[in-house]
């Protein structure tokens, strides 16, 4: 579920709730790249403190390790404030990606206008093509079996066959 601002700066600290409220949008967008990278870096320390100390929590809860404070009832709200936090850190890694990949398109994009102006630039390579076939073959005219009988006479022999072998079985 979203955490919203109200939250944020319910659950956090001054410097915890100053880093978070910067990454949101109208302020994440105007920032300069080093400053997004430093506030991407903030975060992620203040996020694995808070990982830190909710893991020692739990572990003490356990019995697996040592209490470091006697605040057991805190490790719903630090996991919150943790969550916060990531959040945080989840929109302003999502902005550093998109920095980066409007980078990477305008490199693209010179690149492959270099590649189309050295292609236009280049001279024109149409090698002889030898020997051709001039005008091409002849056609050749039609070799199948040519009888001289018409096709109603080859019906009529047919038709006599037929007949004669109905007269010869009949009788």
């Amino acid at each position: 579920m979203a955490i919203t601002r109200a939250e944020e700066r319910r659950l956090l600290s001054g410097a915890e709730f100053e880093a978070v409220q910067a990454s949101h949008h109208p302020e994440l967008a105007g920032m300069a790249p080093e400053q997004v990278r430093d506030l991407a870096r903030r975060l992620r320390e203040q996020r694995n403190r808070l990982r830190d100390q909710a893991r020692a929590q739990r572990r003490a809860r356990a019995g697996r390790a040592d209490p470091r404070s006697g605040h057991a009832a805190e490790e719903t709200g630090l996991s919150r404030r943790k969550a916060a936090i990531a959040a945080a850190l989840r929109r302003v890694n999502g902005r550093i990606e998109r920095a980066a990949a409007e980078a990477r398109a305008g490199r693209d994009a010179a690149r492959l206008r270099q590649a189309l102006d050295r292609r236009r630039d280049a001279p024109v390579h149409h090698p002889d093509p030898g020997r051709t076939a001039g005008d091409g073959m002849r056609p050749l005219g039609n070799e199948g079996r040519m009888t001289g009988v018409s096709p109603g006479t080859v019906g009529s022999v047919s038709a006599a066959n037929r007949a004669f072998q109905g007269r010869a079985d009949a009788g």
